[in-house]
C-alpha cells in the first residue's frame, strides 16, 4: 500500500479540484438564476472541506498510532519532534491540531488558546465579537475557523512535514 501522506496529498488535491469545479458551475448557474439549490451547493462545498480537513487530520491520528505503535498518536509525533528540535513544526502542528479540534467541538480551551495568537495564525479564526467572517457571504457555514482551499493545503502540508520528520526518525 502507498503510504498515508501520498494518499492523503492526491486526495486533497482531487477533492479540492473537484469542488473548484463544482463552484465555477455554481456560481455561473448564479448569475441568471437566484435558486436557494445553487446558495445551498456553495455552503455544500465549504461544509465539504471542513470534512476533509477534519477528515485527513483524524485519519492522520490513526496512521500515526498503528506505526508508532502507540495510544496516542499526535503525543508520540511531539515528542519525536521535540527530541529532534523541530520547535517551528511542533508550534504549526499544534495550532492545526487545535484548529481542527475547534471545527469539531466548537468554543472551548482550543479556541480559547487559538484566539490569543489570532494575529500570527496562518488561517483565520472568528474572533469573539465576530458573527460571520465575511458579512453577506450566503455560502458561508457556521465555524470558527475559516476553511479555505489553503487552510486545507496548509493541513496537507504539516501532515507531510510531521510524517517526513516521522519516518527520517524511525530510519535513524
Amino acid at each position: 500500500m502507498h503510504s498515508f501522506t501520498d494518499l492523503a496529498d492526491r486526495c486533497t488535491i482531487f477533492t479540492l479540484d473537484s469542488l473548484s469545479e463544482v463552484n465555477d458551475r455554481t456560481i455561473e448557474k448564479l448569475q441568471s438564476s437566484g435558486a436557494t439549490s445553487l446558495v445551498k451547493t456553495l455552503q455544500m462545498i465549504n461544509l465539504q472541506k471542513v470534512i476533509l480537513a477534519v477528515g485527513l487530520l483524524s485519519i492522520f491520528e490513526a496512521s500515526l498510532q498503528e506505526n508508532l505503535i502507540c495510544k496516542s498518536g499526535f503525543e508520540e509525533a511531539k515528542k519525536i519532534l521535540m527530541n529532534q528540535k523541530k520547535f517551528d513544526l511542533i508550534e504549526r502542528f499544534e495550532n492545526i491540531l487545535l484548529a481542527i479540534n475547534v471545527l469539531k467541538h466548537g468554543r472551548g480551551q482550543s479556541y480559547d488558546r487559538l484566539v490569543l495568537k489570532a494575529k500570527t495564525l496562518p488561517f483565520r479564526i472568528k474572533l469573539p465579537n465576530e458573527y460571520f467572517f465575511y458579512e453577506g457571504d450566503v455560502t458561508e457555514v457556521s465555524g470558527l475557523i475559516e476553511v479555505t482551499d489553503e487552510f486545507v493545503q496548509y493541513c496537507g502540508d504539516i501532515i507531510s512535514e510531521v510524517s517526513k520528520a516521522i519516518y527520517t526518525h524511525s530510519n535513524s
